[in-house]
């Protein structure tokens, strides 16, 4: 009686994996632009037109008067490095971001500091009240 061998297949077929693989690239790819940075901000409402939005460093300041720069966290005395850092980076144009409950003197501090380091073009962030 004769043995028959049986070969194994040397082929993978990994067509599967492809197609699963591009539809989740395609997701990331459309869904990168819309991500925003995870700090949460209660913004003013204020009547004003809708700005097309621009490129520039992203100043936050939450409602406990932390600071954040581009999403980041930064304590006070190390503002001036990283705002400067985040300069470098993007267009000398800076959009603030202060929640409603925040102290007025916290906004102007940090708007002072933005000034003093050569930035005029400071943009106040805040959503677009219903009209009614």
């Amino acid at each position: 009686m004769k043995k028959e061998r049986y070969s194994s297949l040397a082929e993978i077929n990994i067509t599967n994996l492809v197609d699963v693989m591009m539809v989740l690239l395609i997701v990331f790819m459309l869904t990168a632009p819309f991500l925003q940075s995870g700090v949460k901000i209660n913004l003013p409402k204020a009547e004003a037109k809708v700005l097309e939005e621009k490129e520039g460093v992203i100043v936050s300041i939450d409602s406990e008067g932390r600071i954040y720069i581009d999403g980041g966290e930064v304590a006070w005395p190390e503002f001036t490095a990283r705002f400067r850092k985040a300069l470098e980076t993007s267009v000398p144009r800076v959009f603030l971001k202060a929640d409603r409950d925040t102290r007025y003197g916290i906004v102007m501090k940090v708007i002072g500091r933005i000034k003093f380091l050569g930035i005029e073009d400071v943009g106040l962030v805040a959503e677009q009240e219903d009209k009614k």
